[in-house]
């Protein structure tokens, strides 16, 4: 059984460490964890991790957030992955900063990364592990807001709730959706 897990962000230097590409940064601490690598391979950077004896593969598409769906497309027809072995991982504004919340399905919330993905499978039935990003922004600055990196005070909620989502994961693949929702969604 086989699941693909990808984090939402955009490539290039200039987005590390932003709200927006908080999907990459759970990514890469799963696969630090796991002592894995991405390696750059079609539409997105991949890592190949066992997680309680599953495969997994760990995306991050690199045809930036607006072209997410392409990226999700090729890889779970590349593998043969059902679209119920499908976790995504997306920065949310309208949840508080670092709470976490596993959806087996919903609307794209004005996500540009999930409107993306609903549109190239033609669904929203599929599982989505949402990190709250906040919403402190002024009123028409939401663009700029998800493109600046964490602020001091939210840098250590980040990295806690980082591990914690990466936990949530490992639940959502190794103990099925509905345990992993019950345990870790605040």
């Amino acid at each position: 059984m086989k699941f693909l897990v990808v984090g939402l962000g955009n490539p290039g230097a200039e987005y590390f460490n932003t709200r927006h590409n908080i999907g990459f940064e759970v990514l890469d601490f799963l696969a630090e964890k796991a002592s894995a690598t991405f390696s750059l391979d079609r539409l997105g950077h991949i890592s190949r991790i066992k997680i309680r004896g599953k495969q997994v593969i760990l995306l991050k598409p690199n045809t930036y957030m607006n072209l997410s769906g392409k990226a999700v497309n090729y890889w779970l027809q590349q593998e043969s992955i059902p679209l119920a072995n499908l976790l995504v991982v997306t920065d949310d504004l309208a949840l508080p900063v670092g709470t976490i919340r596993i959806r087996l399905k919903g609307s794209d919330g004005g996500h540009n990364g999930l409107k993306s993905i609903n549109e190239t499978l033609n669904t929203s039935d599929y599982a989505r592990l949402r990190f709250g990003i906040g919403n402190d922004f002024p009123k028409g600055r939401q663009a700029d807001y998800v493109l600046e990196a964490w602020n001091d005070e939210q840098k250590p909620i980040i990295e806690l709730k980082t591990i914690k989502a990466a936990e949530a994961i490992t639940h959502f693949i190794g103990a099925g959706p509905v345990f992993a929702m019950n345990q870790f969604n605040d």
